[in-house]
């Protein structure tokens, strides 16, 4: 997988006087992609592990190393000088492509399905889904414009929905990539 060329990762990695500007054009929101994906691995912030514990905890799942102190300065935008290996221990912990972090495609897919994982931990979410399962296409239209006016009073944001057409579906399986995606395009594999 080519995630960035060699002369990208060697500005990633301090080898010229553009790796300011290359790090902050490949990892210009790496501070709220790790804080999403440390959000959406523990949406409780009282039972979220401090920066120590979660440090420890990459050691203890990946082998790899990365400091609490250098973690906290990563999630908070502090520091952004970040190794292709040091992403690729963060990926493979939080479960994530390591294309997440240079990848606005595969960052907006991997951010809806951990919004969705997110949500279906609460039970009722689950049971409404459960329920409806089996229903008729104007039930769930009626059900989903209830949803979305208890929303709207409850003052939450709109749920962007991305509705598959057939046409999509066909396509998709004859050629193995999701409608949209270009495969000859570099990052435009599957998550």
């Amino acid at each position: 997988m080519t995630v960035a060329s060699s002369r990208e990762r060697r500005l990633m990695d301090g080898g010229g006087s553009d790796a300011r500007e290359a790090s902050r054009t490949l990892l210009h929101d790496l501070d709220q992609r790790l804080g999403g994906l440390i959000t959406a691995l523990y949406p409780d912030e009282r039972k979220r592990p401090g920066y120590a514990r979660l440090a420890r905890m990459i050691r203890e799942t990946t082998g790899g190393t990365i400091s609490a102190t250098y973690l906290w300065e990563l999630t908070t935008g502090r520091k952004r000088n970040v190794t292709l290996e040091q992403l690729a221990v963060l990926a493979e912990f939080f479960g994530v492509p390591l294309d997440y972090f240079f990848n606005d495609d595969v960052s907006r897919r991997v951010d809806a399905q951990l919004s969705l994982a997110v949500a279906l931990r609460d039970t009722r979410v689950r049971s409404l889904a459960l329920r409806a399962e089996g229903l008729s296409p104007a039930s769930l239209d009626a059900l989903l414009t209830i949803v979305n006016e208890a929303r709207r009073v409850e003052n939450l944001d709109h749920v962007a929905e991305r509705t598959e057409t057939p046409s999509d579906v066909r396509r998709r399986s004859a050629d193995g990539h999701d409608a949209g995606e270009r495969p000859d395009r570099p990052g435009a594999h599957r998550s």
